[in-house]
């Protein structure tokens, strides 16, 4: 167990002590098993190509022009969700209060395992971008917002618990605008946080010859 892991079990403990009882719902993406640190790096080393040009900002403003225009969400992948899917990335099980950005106890044990993947010599240079994700429940607007307020408390989470360089790490929500299951909107598994790998932070020793 990493001196992460350590602080995220024992804060886990300490929040659900004082939480009690009031995170007892659970859904589709809770009941399936975490992925261990040694999966997370696997996954995210895997990196076919980078997209300079798919930055937090662009995604933002990508996500935040279909709410303003109240654009038909997709029967198939948007186009924010296809340029995602050329990246390296996980899916992350990570549990909030309901309507809020507060990280659920049982979801510190991921945040562990992912700092400490991020904290491999194999993912040392790489830059990533944590992306909070919504169903289609509620107001368009309202869920781009609370997306965002959770991936930022994911990057805060990683950085000040993980102790990862806040340098390699971008947050943007999506709301709804990136469905996993565009054909069940409202299915809970559209609601999850996703971790891209997007470039890295010195450019890589070219290989030998």
């Amino acid at each position: 167990m990493t001196a992460f892991t350590r602080r995220a079990v024992g804060l886990a403990l300490a929040a659900g002590l004082v939480l009690g009882t009031s995170f007892g719902f659970v859904d589709r993406a809770s009941a399936q098993s975490p992925m261990s640190s040694a999966e997370i790096t696997k996954q995210l080393s895997e990196v076919t190509q980078f997209d300079p040009s798919l930055t937090a900002q662009v995604l933002q403003g990508m996500a935040q022009r279909a709410v303003a225009a109240n654009q038909p969400l997709p029967l198939d992948q948007s186009e924010i969700a296809k340029r995602l899917a050329k990246l390296a990335q996980i899916d992350v099980q990570i549990q909030f209060a309901l309507n809020s950005a507060v990280i659920r106890p049982q979801s510190y044990a991921a945040l562990g395992s992912i700092a400490d993947a991020m904290h491999h010599p194999i993912l040392w240079n790489y830059r990533f971008l944590v992306v909070g994700n919504t169903d289609t429940t509620g107001n368009r607007a309202a869920n781009l917002a609370l997306s965002q307020k959770r991936a930022e408390a994911i990057k805060e989470a990683l950085v000040n618990l993980g102790k990862v360089d806040p340098a390699r790490l971008d947050a943007v929500g999506l709301g709804q605008e990136a469905l996993e299951l565009p054909n069940k909107p409202t299915d809970p598994i559209n609601r999850r946080v996703e971790i891209f790998t997007i470039g890295t932070v010195t450019a890589m020793p070219k290989p030998l010859q």
